[in-house]
């Protein structure tokens, strides 16, 4: 490409794009610049100075990379390249020297300190610190800050970075934290002694390079080298955020982002960050038979032969929950199938036609969004349902998108257009002329509460038909991280939910707790949490929750992602596919496979794309008839973002969060 301009790094030539920075050119010649403030996906503040570099020909002194651009150089004499040095004396001069003023004031609480291990400063002050300090006088102290139960400050270590008050400006969209002061009076603060608003709030733990802002859950609780780090996939919301999930022992101790620009970035929500004490709380770890009306404790052989014997001959009905992997609703789906039974994974009442990929996954990716430049938004709260999407909708915002909403209103952290709150809007807007904006890149996102109504479909009708009217791309926006796999696999019966356990002599229950199943059927639980599900169960069977086994989860966008299985399931529970493996063999139907490696094999034989790891295949569009729907507005498909599934409910602190919310939301205005 002709627009490169060439620069010459420490001896090294490289062509890179003029509107780089010298930090990101230098990443890309694989040379790193040390750095506290900048971060590539925040604003440029230039504040910490540790990114200094020599600019050989420029002003006789050292340059701040991450605010100084490639086309700010100027080439040599004869036009030469232009030479930046980031190993010459006067750099390391500059950076002993900002490394001296940054520890001036900084307390030497490394033995004490929860960021001790995987602190920047620290790492750095190996690589640029001095043995001795020059400063006689007393260390400045900043008072800590509350800002709510999950992030614990220690301002006196705080070393003005801003990347947090950067980050909840900017991504999490709430202006609650800010720098007040100048000099040595300056100090990061929240307005009024407020606690952080946001589901996102968490990742400035992640972003602090010193300890000033720590995980107030999993503090002295273990260190950095003594976990277990094991790659894998979120399932508190449909969006598949890359997590890594650290345990000691069997305990999970700490779950943090892995960067995916497809997916979540490096960000994630509080829910999907702090849920890990529900992991530990009212597990299921033995078999149970109800007699009598009381739950008794049961052994493996003879809970897997009373559910047996109470299947064999009736009409079963199986119902997959939320957070089940494929090969789980794959199993069930081929053992209930072949006893004549019926499966449904729609259990909230989705009406999401079965086998139209384009219709229940849609044709856009979550990248699309950060090209839109309209973006819709029908019958849904992206901020609750799917907080890490909200963020990235909010930077196409940032960027000049549009934003139009039609359902109930709710704060986005973001402006946007308000169509209405129903279907008559809908219909009318898809019933408009659109051929003005045909070519502007667009995408229309979807909710679960537009779908899950009696006119779901009819509903989702008049999206498509707007959809090709705008030629915008489609999201359907899940809030089940099981829903599109088990959908792909096939997991669905005609007429729904109704239709499924209708007649239905036993129903047996994947982790389905979000359905009330009345009285009447025999219920075999499996699942992993003592929650609505076990409760109503005659038969419970302990399965694993969605960190205790390798499984494989599809994503709203329709993106397969491998989740790997970071400890080991609490007492006598099992592996979901295991337990369904060894209840079939009790049916005498023993299902043809008894590995893991073999149930994928059939699952990939049987649907192809499943095997595409991390790829999201291309849907062919097929229309849903655009029927008239009822006139009604439309209404959100959470109500609670803090306990949508057993393990958040079983977390204490999920509960705080969530009573702190409901209390934000009720608190008087001054003028009442």
């Amino acid at each position: 490409m002709s627009n490169l301009r060439k620069i010459i790094i420490d001896g090294i030539e490289v062509e890179v794009d003029p509107n780089l920075t010298l930090i990101q050119a230098c990443e890309q010649a694989g040379i790193e610049v040390p750095r506290f403030c900048y971060h590539e996906r925040l604003s440029i503040a230039g504040n910490c100075r540790m990114c200094l570099v020599e600019v050989v020909g420029g002003p006789p002194k050292p340059a701040a990379s991450c605010a100084m651009q490639v086309k700010d150089l100027r080439p040599g004499p004869n036009g030469e390249p232009s030479v930046i040095k980031t190993n010459s004396p006067m750099v390391k001069k500059a950076r002993e020297g900002v490394m001296e003023f940054l520890l001036i004031n900084h307390p030497l609480d490394c033995p004490i300190c929860d960021q001790g291990g995987e602190c920047d400063l620290q790492d750095q002050a190996m690589a640029y610190g001095v043995d001795f300090s020059r400063y006689r006088e007393p260390k400045r102290a900043s008072e800590d800050l509350d800002l709510g139960p999950l992030v614990a400050t220690c301002m006196t270590r705080c070393i003005s970075c801003t990347r947090c008050v950067r980050f909840t400006t900017e991504v999490a969209g709430i202006t609650q934290m800010g720098q007040t002061g100048r000099g040595e009076d300056s100090e990061i603060t929240s307005y009024l002694g407020l606690t952080l608003d946001s589901n996102m709030q968490g990742n400035i733990i992640d972003l602090c390079p010193v300890g000033a802002l720590t995980s107030k859950p999993y503090a002295f609780t273990a260190r950095p080298w003594e976990l277990t780090k094991t790659e894998t996939i979120d399932v508190m919301d449909a969006l598949g955020s890359n997590i890594r999930v650290d345990t000691k022992g069997r305990e999970v101790k700490r779950i943090l982002p892995r960067n995916h620009d497809g997916v979540n970035e490096e960000w994630i929500s509080d829910k999907t960050r702090f849920v890990w004490d529900g992991l530990r709380r009212q597990r299921l770890d033995v078999p149970y038979i109800r007699e009598n009306g009381k739950l008794r404790k049961a052994g493996w052989g003879e809970a897997l032969a009373a559910a047996a014997a109470a299947m064999k001959g009736k009409n079963v009905a199986g119902l997959i929950g939320d957070l089940a992997p494929v090969e789980a609703a794959f199993s069930l789906k081929t053992l209930i199938g072949g006893m004549g039974g019926k499966v449904e994974c729609r259990t909230d009442g989705a009406r999401l036609p079965a086998g139209n990929r384009s219709a229940y996954v849609g044709t856009a990716r979550i990248e699309d969004i950060d090209d839109a430049r309209m973006i819709l938004l029908v019958g849904t709260n992206p901020r609750d349902e799917a907080p890490v999407l909200n963020a990235r909708i909010r930077k196409a915002w940032t960027k000049g998108a549009r934003v139009g909403v039609i359902g109930p209103r709710v704060d986005l952290t973001f402006d946007y257009d308000y169509v209405g709150p129903g279907r008559d809007d809908l219909v009318k807007l898809a019933s408009a002329d659109h051929s003005a904006v045909k070519d502007v890149p667009s995408v229309v996102v979807v909710g679960q509460g537009a779908l899950t109504e009696a006119d779901g479909e009819a509903v989702l009708g008049q999206v498509m038909k707007l959809v090709e009217a705008t030629g915008s791309k489609l999201l359907v926006l899940h809030t089940a991280a099981a829903r599109v796999g088990a959908m792909d696999v096939g997991a669905v019966t005609e007429g729904g939910l109704p239709a499924a356990i209708e007649g239905a002599d036993v129903i047996f229950s994947l982790g389905a707790d979000e359905v009330e199943i009345g009285a009447g059927p025999m219920v075999i639980y499996l699942g992993s949490h003592g929650d609505r599900g076990a409760h109503r169960a005659d038969i419970i069977l302990p399965g694993a929750a969605y960190t205790e086994e390798n499984g494989l989860f599809v994503n709203t966008e329709g993106r397969p992602q491998l989740a790997f299985r970071a400890g080991f399931a609490p007492g006598e529970a099992k592996e979901n596919w295991a337990i369904l493996r060894a209840l079939s063999a009790e049916l005498g139907a023993t299902l043809p496979w008894d590995s893991l490696a073999g149930l994928r094999k059939a699952i990939v034989t049987a649907h192809p794309h499943l095997g595409a790891v991390d790829e999201v295949r291309d849907n062919a569009w097929e229309a849903v008839a655009p029927a008239k729907p009822a006139k009604a507005d439309f209404r959100l498909a959470i109500k609670d973002f803090y306990l949508t599934n057993p393990i958040a409910r079983a977390s204490q602190l999920m509960a705080e969060l969530s009573a702190n919310a409901k209390a934000r939301r009720e608190a008087p205005m001054a003028a009442e």
